[in-house]
């Protein structure tokens, strides 16, 4: 109701605002449910999940052992930890030309680059988590005999959960931007693809359509997967206040 007061004061009565600079909810629910109607959203959301889970998925993998690299091994904390906090700066789009030119305006190249934004996010929560651990955990498990990977998969690893479980959820979100950054410029189908395609037709109804879209996807993907998995971790680790 507010917004759409805001609109009619603002475009209607003021005239401070363009039609196709503001949108109206009323108009944007219209085109959610055009978008909805002909399929065409419908379509772009499984293609754009498709590739946020494959990329995702890669940059877990690889930002755990990164992490766990880093910590076990003293000349990588001191080369590259500096590094990998440099490269977590740099926006996802930097990588978009390598990308095109490593792998072409394909597939591969959305996917490399969702899975490079979220990477360095889950490697640095990792390394910080495992170097949080409380020390008396570890002095326990080695006079019970634990060491190796024995004393990293028992304590250290499950000690370090909710640092990791933060760090996979801001993965998650420089995923979800990543992906949309190189559906935006390769031009492919997509969620990214439907909102350049609302630009370029002045569209802001569609634009906006498209990007509640994606703040409900990632409510919804944070509240039965991620929220899910942080209260059972941090009711096994005593965490939970409730």
């Amino acid at each position: 109701m507010i917004w759409e007061a805001v609109y009619k004061v603002g475009v209607d009565v003021l005239g401070i605002w363009k039609v196709y600079t503001f949108p109206s909810p009323i108009n944007v629910l219209k085109t959610l449910g055009s978008l909805i109607g002909d399929n065409t959203l419908i379509a772009a959301i499984l293609i754009s999940m498709r590739r946020i889970i494959i990329g995702y998925l890669i940059s877990l993998i690889i930002g755990l052992i990164i992490g766990l690299l880093i910590v076990r091994f003293k000349y990588l904390d001191e080369n590259f930890s500096a590094l990998i906090l440099g490269l977590q700066t740099l926006p996802s789009v930097c990588w978009l030309p390598f990308a095109i030119l490593w792998f072409g305006l394909n597939e591969s190249s959305i996917i490399f680059v969702t899975t490079i934004g979220s990477v360095f996010a889950i490697s640095m929560a990792t390394e910080a988590g495992i170097k949080n651990v409380n020390p008396i955990y570890v002095k326990a498990a080695r006079t019970m005999g634990a060491k190796g990977l024995k004393l990293y998969f028992n304590v250290v690893i499950p000690s370090a959960l909710p640092s990791i479980i933060s760090g996979m959820k801001q993965g998650w979100s420089f995923a979800w931007r990543a992906l949309i950054a190189g559906e935006m410029l390769s031009a492919t189908k997509g969620l990214g693809q439907i909102l350049m395609l609302g630009r370029d037709l002045a569209d802001i109804n569609q634009v906006m359509s498209v990007m509640i879209v994606i703040i409900v996807l990632g409510l919804v993907i944070d509240k039965f997967i991620f929220g899910a998995l942080e209260k059972n971790v941090r009711q096994r680790c005593g965490l939970d206040r409730n």
